[in-house]
């Protein structure tokens, strides 16, 4: 194919909608061969040293209007990136990093430059006729995630007075994401029905990331209705299913306390690493997700070296999807996987960067979606490329959620035999 055809001939932005109605930005790249699109999420519970959203401020759209961020794509960005090569992604996010020239993408916006930098990565893969997870990670991508479904929210992500922000359902013991889907669908559907049962069915409403948040308390109440649901949906768990929690600490640390007000807890870090000892002694917990503070690495080491053994514990807040901190991390032994969401850090070179950083160093990799999300199932082809062996996407419902499954069904179809489900391996 002639190089030519990669040569980026048209840059444009437009404004979209995320899952919570608020406004993003979507990226549309041409090549002379290609088009590639990509629409930015936004979230919740962010840590401290992710990239920056560029927003307008003002009454319109509540103040979070992109309407500057959309003019500098137009007016800085797409100048500069007219007449690149698309398969040069360095090459592309470099220049981005160059044009916003901030250690946190805060004058382009991280929302900016997330959807370009992933925009031409479409765009190549267009070009050259491959889909994307087969453009980004050869032909040995075809290993499909095992999924992480977050189908109670508490904390950030509900109203609820429960303290952790998700309970996590993990369909380890299927041959296949279809079948791992099926599995977890049908938990999902009696998990419902219980929670009507007990609560009433104004309890069955869904959050951001399409869980359920009951009118619990303790995380002990909402694990008992996941084990509850996995049971009358036929399967066994600790071999159907394993479970995983997302604490979100940072969001719980105050005053140099974890404040855990629906358990009426107020803990120090030895309080709380007992607190997650009791209850991986009494449930199948597999994943732990930011079981301390974004700073509290002394508290993620103490976690990993406890309870490493039998579960992943995971950086997300901590590590923001940034190379240079992750490297820290890994010198000082702080956790054994580490969550990569592509907005955190602001173009799809550094969060690859950051995957083969984690990977090589025996890491687990964990491609997360945001709670604030579109249609868009980038990750999903990013997750097989990567041969990360997890994703984390929410809830088998809500469209921003189940197109990120419909693409991982669609990949598994058109790998046919070739295809492998993770299942139960990734985890310790």
């Amino acid at each position: 194919m002639e190089d030519s055809l990669y040569e980026i001939v048209r840059v444009r932005g437009l404004p979209a909608l995320d899952s919570r109605g608020r406004p993003t930005v979507r990226a549309v790249v041409e090549t002379r061969g290609g088009r590639g699109y990509a629409l930015a999420p936004s979230g919740a519970s962010t840590g401290e040293k992710e990239a920056v959203e560029l927003r307008d401020g003002g009454r319109a759209w509540k103040g979070r209007g992109v309407g500057l961020a959309l003019a500098r794509l137009e007016t800085v960005v797409a100048p500069a990136l007219v007449g690149l090569d698309s398969r040069d992604q360095a090459g592309v996010d470099t220049t981005l990093a160059a044009l916003d020239g901030t250690p946190n993408k805060s004058f382009l916006g991280g929302n900016t430059t997330t959807a370009v930098s992933m925009a031409v990565a479409r765009a190549a893969a267009s070009t050259s006729g491959l889909p994307l997870y087969r453009y980004l990670g050869g032909p040995a991508a075809r290993l499909l995630p095992t999924p992480l479904l977050n189908v109670i929210n508490g904390g950030a992500h509900a109203g609820n007075p429960l303290d952790l922000q998700e309970f996590m359902i993990i369909p380890v013991g299927a041959s296949s994401i279809l079948e791992a889907l099926r599995m977890a669908v049908e938990v999902y559907e009696d998990l419902k029905s219980i929670i009507a049962e007990r609560y009433g069915k104004q309890a069955t409403a869904v959050g951001d990331e399409g869980g359920f948040a009951p009118p619990v308390s303790r995380a002990r109440e909402a694990l008992d209705l996941l084990a509850a649901a996995v049971e009358r949906a036929g399967y066994t768990l600790g071999r159907d299913f394993l479970l995983g929690l997302d604490a979100a600490a940072s969001q719980l640390y105050r005053g140099g306390k974890y404040v855990l007000e629906g358990e009426g807890l107020a803990l120090d870090r030895d309080g709380l690493l007992e607190y997650y000892e009791s209850l991986a002694a009494e449930y199948p917990i597999a994943y732990l997700e930011d079981p301390f503070d974004e700073d509290d690495w002394e508290g993620f080491r103490e976690a990993t070296k406890s309870l490493g053994g039998r579960m992943l514990i995971v950086g997300d807040d901590a590590y923001c999807t940034n190379p240079r901190i992750l490297e820290r991390a890994l010198r000082e032994g702080v956790s054994n996987a580490a969550l990569l969401k592509v907005n955190q850090v602001g173009t799809l070179s550094e969060a690859l960067e950051y995957a083969r950083l984690a990977l090589h160093s025996g890491l687990r990799v964990i491609v997360s979606h945001r709670s604030g999300d579109t249609e868009d199932p980038f990750i999903a082809d990013l997750a097989v490329a990567l041969q990360s062996g997890l994703i984390k996407t929410g809830a088998p419902a809500r469209g921003e959620r189940t197109a990120k499954y419909n693409r991982l069904i669609e990949i598994e179809a058109e790998l046919g035999g070739a295809a492998r489900y993770a299942g139960r391996a990734p985890f310790p």
